[in-house]
C-alpha cells in the first residue's frame, strides 16, 4: 500500500497512519525467517514470551510467542541463545512499534543440520534401508531382550520397570553407550554389532529420551543407521517422545513412541496372557463335557432302541466269568508251585546238596513251560468264552422283540403281564396293554373270534 501526499485538508490521525503502517508491514513481511540474539525474555503468566531479537549493537527486533508457540518449542530458551525464527511482522498500535510474531523457532545452524539429514535421509532411502518390505516381525515371546541406551538416563529406568511389570521372568541384557555427544554414534553401532555377534538376544531397544534435534543427533548419523537396518537381531527403535522421528526409527523393524511403549510393544502382558489361557481351558472342558454327555445319550438311545436293557448285566456277568478264571489259574499256579518245592526237598535229600543246583535249573525250566501252558489254556478258555458270549449277543438281538415291532407288528399282555398269544385267554370287556414300537396302549376286548390259520389246523 501507498501513502499519497495528504494536502491540507486532508490530515491522518494516529491509529490511521499507524494501520496504514501495520497493513503494509502484515502484507510486505508475511513469513519470513529471522536470525538474531535473544535478549530481554519475559515470561508473564498468560503463557506467552515476550523477547528481542538483536543483532549486535546495529539493530533489534521485538518478538513475541504465543503460548501455543512457546509450548511447543524443543529447545530452553534463554538470554544470548542464537535462534532463527519464522513468523510475520506485526505492529502493536497501542505502543506504535513494529514486532514479529513468531510461529516457529530453532536455535541458529539448525537449518544446515536439517539440509544435511535430508540429504543422508534422500539415499539411505535409495539403498532401501528404510523399505518395510524388509522389516521383521518381532519374536511373541522373547526370552532375552538386549538395550542399547544411557545406564544413567530415565530410559533405562523405564524400559526396566515396564518389562519387570508385564513379564517378570524376562531376562534384560544391557549395553551401557553414550547417547549423545561427540562419539555416541560409533558406540551405538558397536553396541548393536556386539549383540549381533553374541547371538543370545531375542530382540534389541535401541533408542533414548527426549531432547533437542541435536540431542538426538547420534541416532541420525549412518553409522547407527546401518547398524540397525543390517542387525540380524529384530530392533525396536525407542528414540525421544512421539513427535521425534530419526532416521533410527524408518530403518528399525519397529518404532516405539516412547521407551517405556518400547517396552510394552517388546514382551505381552503376562496377566492378560494368563487369563487367555483360563478362557480356553474353561472352553475346552466345557467341550469335553458336552462331548461325553452327548455319546453318553447315543449309547443309551442305541440300547433303548434294540430293547437290551440288561446288556450292562450280561457284561457284568462276562467280568466275573474273568475274576473266576483269573482265581483258578492264581490257585492253580501256587499248587504247582508247592508241589514243585515239595519235589525239590524230595531230590535234594536223594542227591544231597551238590544235585541240587542242577536240578533246581531243571525244575525252573519245567515250571516255566508249565506256567506257559496253563496261562495258554486259560486265554484260549477266556477267549472261546468271549466268542460264545458275542455269539449269543448277536442271537439276543436278532430275538429281540424290539426288533419285530419295528416293522409295524404289537405286542399284547394281559393285566397280570402275561403274554397274549391266543384269543383263549380273552373275553368280552378283558382289559389289555397293547405295546408298539414306541409307547403302549390301555385296551378293552369287545368282541372275540376264534378261527383262522392255526386255529384250523389244530381243529384237524
Amino acid at each position: 500500500m501507498s501513502l499519497m501526499p495528504a494536502s491540507e485538508d486532508r490530515i491522518l490521525s494516529v491509529g490511521e497512519i499507524t494501520r496504514s503502517i501495520k497493513e503494509t508491514l502484515t502484507e510486505g513481511f508475511s513469513g519470513v525467517w529471522v536470525k538474531g540474539e535473544v535478549s530481554g525474555i519475559k515470561r508473564p503468566q498468560s503463557g506467552h514470551v515476550y523477547f528481542t531479537l538483536k543483532e549486535g549493537t546495529e539493530a533489534t527486533l521485538k518478538a513475541v510467542a504465543w503460548r501455543a508457540t512457546a509450548a511447543r518449542l524443543t529447545f530452553d530458551l534463554r538470554d544470548g541463545t542464537e535462534v532463527e525464527a519464522f513468523g510475520d511482522l506485526d505492529v502493536y498500535p497501542p505502543r506504535g512499534e513494529y514486532q514479529l510474531i513468531v510461529r516457529q523457532m530453532r536455535p541458529a545452524g539448525l537449518g544446515a543440520l536439517l539440509l544435511q539429514l535430508e540429504e543422508l535421509k534422500r539415499k539411505l532411502a535409495a539403498e532401501g534401508l528404510f523399505d518395510p518390505a524388509r522389516k521383521r516381525p518381532l519374536p511373541a515371546f522373547p526370552r532375552t531382550i538386549g538395550v542399547v541406551t544411557s545406564p544413567v538416563g530415565a530410559a533405562i529406568r523405564d524400559i526396566v520397570k515396564v518389562l519387570r511389570t508385564r513379564w517378570p521372568g524376562i531376562r534384560i541384557v544391557l549395553a551401557p553407550v553414550k547417547v549423545q555427544g561427540q562419539g555416541s554414534a560409533t558406540e551405538i553401532a558397536a553396541a548393536i554389532d556386539r549383540f549381533n555377534r553374541w547371538g543370545q538376544a531375542d530382540l534389541l531397544i535401541v533408542g533414548r529420551g527426549g531432547g533437542s534435534l541435536e540431542d538426538l543427533w547420534a541416532f541420525n548419523e549412518e553409522p547407527v543407521v546401518r547398524a540397525i537396518a543390517g542387525s540380524r537381531t529384530p530392533v525396536i527403535s525407542a528414540v525421544g517422545h512421539e513427535v521425534d522421528t530419526t532416521l533410527a526409527d524408518l530403518a528399525a523393524d519397529v518404532r516405539a513412541a516412547t521407551p517405556s511403549n518400547a517396552a510394552e510393544i517388546a514382551v505381552r502382558d503376562a496377566k492378560d496372557l494368563q487369563h487367555r489361557v483360563d478362557v480356553l481351558q474353561g472352553r475346552a472342558a466345557r467341550a469335553t463335557r458336552k462331548a461325553v454327555h452327548d455319546r453318553r445319550r447315543h449309547l443309551e438311545s442305541l440300547l433303548a432302541k434294540y430293547g437290551f436293557r440288561r446288556v450292562r448285566d450280561l457284561f457284568a456277568t462276562f467280568q466275573q466269568t474273568v475274576d473266576l478264571q483269573r482265581e483258578r489259574i492264581d490257585d492253580a499256579m501256587r499248587a504247582q508251585l508247592v508241589r514243585l518245592r515239595g519235589n525239590l526237598d524230595a531230590l535234594a535229600r536223594a542227591y544231597g546238596l551238590r544235585e541240587f543246583p542242577r536240578r533246581l535249573s531243571e525244575q525252573r525250566v519245567g515250571i516255566t513251560a508249565a506256567s506257559r501252558r496253563l496261562t495258554n489254556a486259560v486265554v484260549g478258555q477266556v477267549l472261546s468264552e468271549r466268542r460264545r458270549t458275542v455269539s449269543l449277543e448277536d442271537r439276543l438281538r436278532a430275538l429281540s422283540p424290539r426288533a419285530v415291532l419295528d416293522r409295524g407288528y404289537s405286542l399284547v399282555r394281559t393285566t397280570e403281564g402275561r403274554l397274549v398269544r391266543g384269543v383263549e385267554l380273552l373275553g368280552a370287556g378283558t382289559h389289555v396293554t397293547i405295546e408298539f414300537a414306541r409307547g403302549e396302549a390301555e385296551a378293552v376286548i369287545e368282541k372275540v373270534a376264534k378261527g383262522g390259520k392255526h386255529a384250523a389246523e389244530k381243529e384237524r
